[in-house]
């Protein structure tokens, strides 16, 4: 009888752990996800996981070496997938000490805790490296040959975490490896993010419930590819002969400029564009409304404006399909969802409000 598959997952409940267990346990595998102890409860993602009798949660840390080591050991793990990051660019300036705690030294973390256990010969490493390497970029599109040139904290601190992966490859013949992941949304995507930041305000713009969206640079270049194609990727590449490190990315860039209109289109709102950099707004055409504008709030102390990648090698030695859902479709499924929770956001608010004013007035104990 073989025997089980058995993930352990960093960043569980995260946009891509969430997605990422949905696969796992859909091929059988035992899935174990790692997350912290708060006295806020994240797990929105993955509640609908828990309690099924092949997901399990466990609580430790990526700052935490000695609590990696004892989960590592217990679980003793066939396969890792460290997705745990700071992930934010913007916030990698404001706090480039844990992010490089995190992001980096935690990947030395993870790959300790497997040799700390012996597991070198038994366990695959995937890690969740990122097309922000290639930062002030110096060729278009980008592949795994193209030179790195990080242009943040956050960029810096990861690439520690490639090299890491990489020497430890061939110090000690494990096989880990990385996974060079260009942007990938979804409707579990952070609000924080200007992907989901768009399309929860085209939604509540189009429902009476914002007057504007500020934004960055507008003309910003980004590969966007759908989430929850791009774990399929991340099995893919630990499923290969060979431990290898591969481009995750569509191969189709767009502006930010293009993902507003398209977002806003899917809510009902078609816009026009006027004016130029930080003097550039989008008007509602039907209302002659200003609903999006530039701030300089939302401009990076050095911003990467480039960034698309070439999902060659992925494609030709993995198999994989990066066009499984297009741009057009991931836009459409994230505003559909958005469209949807700030429905859902303003019912719940007219009950609450309406069960106050009952509790007051005493109609209801």
């Amino acid at each position: 009888m073989m025997e089980k598959n058995i993930a352990l997952i960093t960043g569980v409940a995260g946009q891509d752990g969430s997605y990422l267990s949905e696969f796992l346990l859909s091929k059988g595998y035992d899935v174990h996800g790692i997350i912290r102890r708060s006295s806020v409860d994240y797990r929105e993602r993955i509640a609908h996981l828990e309690g099924k009798p092949d997901f399990h949660l466990h609580y430790a840390d990526m700052g935490d070496s000695m609590s990696l080591v004892k989960l590592v050991g217990e679980v003793r793990p066939t396969e890792i997938y460290n997705l745990a990051a700071q992930s934010h660019v913007q916030v990698s300036f404001d706090a480039p000490e844990y992010t490089a705690d995190v992001d980096a030294v935690g990947v030395l973390r993870v790959l300790e805790a497997v040799r700390t256990n012996h597991l070198e010969k038994t366990c695959k490493i995937y890690q969740a490296s990122t097309s922000e390497l290639y930062g002030k970029v110096e060729e278009v599109p980008q592949n795994e040959k193209t030179p790195f040139h990080p242009y943040s904290p956050y960029a810096v601190a990861k690439l520690y975490g490639f090299w890491v992966v990489k020497e430890y490859r061939e110090a000690y013949d494990m096989f880990c490896c990385s996974g060079i992941l260009f942007n990938h949304e979804s409707e579990r995507r952070g609000e924080t993010f200007v992907t989901r930041k768009i399309t929860l305000a085209a939604a509540r713009i189009a429902q009476g419930k914002q007057d504007c969206l500020y934004l960055g640079n507008l003309d910003s270049k980004r590969d966007w590819g759908y989430a929850k194609d791009y774990v399929e990727c991340m099995w893919l590449i630990l499923q290969h002969d060979k431990p290898e490190d591969y481009v995750i990315a569509t191969g189709v860039q767009h502006t930010v400029r293009e993902f507003a209109t398209l977002a806003f289109h899917y809510a009902g709102i078609n816009l026009k564009w006027e004016g130029e950099g930080v003097n550039e707004k989008g008007i509602d055409v039907r209302t002659g409304k200003v609903v999006v504008a530039v701030s300089e709030d939302f401009y990076r102390p050095t911003d990467v404006v480039n960034l698309w990648g070439d999902p060659t090698k992925a494609k030709t030695e993995l198999g994989w399909n990066p066009q499984t859902t297009s741009f057009e479709q991931l836009v459409q499924i994230m505003v559909k969802h958005d469209m949807e929770k700030v429905a859902a956001d303003h019912v719940a608010g007219v009950m609450r409000t309406n069960l106050a004013e009952y509790l007051e007035k005493g109609l209801v104990k």
